[in-house]
Order: C-alpha cells, then structure tokens, then sequence
C-alpha cells in the first residue's frame, strides 16, 4: 500500500508544494513546528534514511540542502534545521524547519495557521529555489 507521501507525490492527496525534481519531492509540513516547515522526500518509496542506496542518499541531501537555502532566504529566523526521524510514515523524509529556539525542534509546540498562510508562504519560498 502507498504511504501517505507516495499518494502526496502522485497528485493523490494536495500539498503545497516547494520543489520537485526527477528524484525528490519537497512540500510543507502541515503539522508545522514552525512557519516554513517543510518535508523533503524521495520519488521512490523507502521506509529508512540508510536504506536508500548511496546515490539516492546523496540526491535527497543535495535536494534538501537547495530547499532549505531557499527557506533560510524566505523566512526570518535564526537557522534551519534538519532532521530525519521518520517513525510516523514509512517513507524517508528530511525535516526543514526554520528555528527560532529549541521548541521548534520538540515537535511538542505547533503552528496553527489556514490555506491561504501556507499558500503565501510555499510561494515565498518557492521564489528562492534556484
């Protein structure tokens, strides 16, 4: 069965989406720990970030670090974080997440925010994605 980010991929489920390219997906984290959150992952379903073959691996970060350049340009704060965690969905995905202090890696404080914010705000940073 396809995880919830294959049917993300395939134009199944909406997104807003950041960035695509042949091997990558990048789109905003609905359940955001901040404003900007965003979740890189690959085309091909793989459960775990070391499961990926070394050139996928490679593919994924080098994609993730152009989205989060394209964050950091977008959206005020402090750094971008990544991490890869991937208990909830089975399918390696890299988490983005503009920082502002430690809580916004906690995954325990949340952003509430509507469709029109998230649209404003994969716009913006789509507009850095070079």
């Amino acid at each position: 069965m396809p995880s919830i980010f294959t049917k993300i991929i395939s134009g199944e489920i909406p997104c807003y989406k950041i960035a695509e390219d042949s091997d990558n997906f990048a789109f905003l984290d609905i359940n955001p720990n901040s404003k900007g959150h965003t979740l890189c992952v690959p085309k091909k379903e793989v459960d775990k970030l070391l499961d990926l073959d070394e050139e996928s691996y490679n593919k994924l970060m080098l994609f993730s670090r152009k989205v989060g350049k394209a964050i950091e340009a977008a959206i005020s704060c402090k750094r971008v974080g990544m991490t890869v965690i991937g208990l909830e969905v089975p399918h390696v995905h890299v988490h983005l997440i503009p920082l502002h202090s430690m809580k916004n890696v906690t995954f325990a404080h949340k952003e509430s925010m509507g469709p029109e914010e998230f649209e404003s705000i994969a716009e913006k940073i789509r507009n850095y994605i070079k």
